[in-house]
């Protein structure tokens, strides 16, 4: 039981990382959040935030707070300080004329260590339109990049791994080949060893290099499960090996070849996602209908994408979604993660090359092919994925779609966010 019980706890994490901001105790802690209740105004309402600072959840009386408020992402444009005469206190952050998000960020030192927190108020969230064009050939460069893909041979190769094998299912390591010959996908399989026929779930990664340890849990729970990497090399060498190439090889990876839109890194990854269903209906345990995909982060564009590159996916589950309306920023708003037109990064890639890639890899113009029931969770205070773009690409999705809103959430989830994604996955595929 304890085994399992680490093994659930593990696969939650990779879901999550390397964006995973964990709860950790503090001394003191400053809060800050919107008036309204449900945190959400209409343009040009005026918002104020409660901010609070305690030492052992007890107010810390005449704490000064310095804060800033305006768009997420921007910069502020409402910068001052206040003590708080009893640890309380409510300032006016200023208003939002159009669809978007503000927020207020707040500091307090105390004993020399500097403590924050952050709000983040929503102007009509679902009223937020893209900023990224879809290009005319979308549709036809994305079936032209999968035919020529399907030519290359899966030539599927496994390795059983007895130490992460229960009694319940088998264990394995597999690599297919995929977008050319000699480049493969690698992950972690794991199916449950009753004889019989089972449903699948893809579970894609969230950005960065490491090992992954396969969804084992809901394999012992009847579901084939397949959890890949995406960078081409094995996923269970040594923690230090993936360290190195994290630093070395894989540095900045998502910029890789950014001004050509058919060497850009992230066309391999697409393509690798689809193959990866591929292998999934190779499986002769596979029920030949009922597969889902999820993620997170990365992991979260990539299931998007998936869903609406390979039409043998049948629902996806996902959390806060990177790699939305990556424009934004070229717009003076917010875009997605990895920030590619960010003011930091705006000299190295404002180019008519390198925008036109990011159009043919935008998780907005993906999310405009849904077809299939998703489910969908993130908070108003992540600033990795910021909830602008997010909504960007939500808001285009006419498929059915369910979104779980955890406003006070950054780049993180809750338990019950987890619980809830994977109660509609087991209802979506028949569990």
């Amino acid at each position: 039981m304890k085994t399992q019980f680490s093994l659930i706890k593990l696969s939650i994490v990779a879901l999550l990382l390397p964006f995973f901001t964990t709860l950790q105790a503090q001394l003191v802690k400053v809060s800050v959040s919107p008036e309204n209740s449900n945190w959400l105004y209409r343009p040009n309402e005026k918002v104020k935030f409660r901010i609070s600072v305690t030492k052992n959840s007890i107010p810390l009386e005449n704490a000064k707070v310095y804060y800033s408020a305006g768009p997420e992402m921007m910069p502020a444009s409402i910068k001052d300080s206040v003590i708080l005469r009893n640890g309380l206190g409510l300032i006016d952050g200023g208003r939002l004329k159009e669809a978007g998000f503000l927020r207020c960020w707040a500091s307090t030192y105390y004993e020399g260590k500097k403590y924050s927190g952050m709000g983040t108020a929503g102007f009509a969230p679902e009223e937020i339109k893209p900023t990224v064009k879809q290009p005319n050939d979308f549709k036809e460069f994305w079936e032209n990049a999968k035919a020529e893909a399907a030519k290359i041979p899966m030539d599927a190769r496994m390795r059983l791994l007895p130490e992460r094998c229960t009694e319940k299912s088998n264990v394995y390591e597999v690599s297919i080949q995929n977008f050319r010959y000699g480049s493969r996908v690698y992950g972690i399989l794991c199916v449950p060893k009753a004889p019989g026929k089972y449903p699948a779930v893809l579970k894609v990664p969230g950005a960065g290099v490491r090992p992954y340890n396969g969804e084992i849990a809901q394999a012992d729970k009847g579901i084939i499960t397949l959890e890949i990497g995406i960078h081409g090399i094995p996923v269970t060498m040594a923690p230090s090996v993936y360290e190195d190439i994290r630093n070395g090889a894989l540095k900045l990876y998502p910029t890789y070849d950014l001004d050509n839109k058919d060497r850009y890194y992230y066309k391999r990854v697409y393509l690798g996602c689809v193959r990866s269903v591929d292998f999934l209906f190779s499986l002769p345990e596979f029920d030949g209908e009922n597969l889902a995909v999820t993620g997170g982060s990365q992991g979260g564009a990539l299931s998007i994408v998936t869903a609406a590159l390979d039409s043998r996916v049948k629902s996806l589950a996902i959390f806060f979604p990177a790699m939305c309306d990556m424009t934004g920023y070229l717009h003076k708003r917010a875009g997605g993660w990895p920030h590619l037109f960010s003011a930091s990064n705006l000299a190295i890639n404002n180019t008519a090359q390198k925008i036109e890639t990011s159009q043919y890899y935008d998780v907005v113009n993906f999310a405009r092919e849904l077809k299939v029931p998703g489910f969908y969770s993130w908070g108003y205070n992540d600033d990795t994925c910021p909830p602008t773009s997010m909504y960007a690409a939500y808001n285009v999705i006419t498929a059915p779609k369910t979104l779980f809103i955890v406003e006070e959430t950054g780049h993180w989830t809750y338990p019950e966010q987890i619980t809830k994604a994977w109660d509609f996955l087991f209802k979506q595929i028949g569990k």
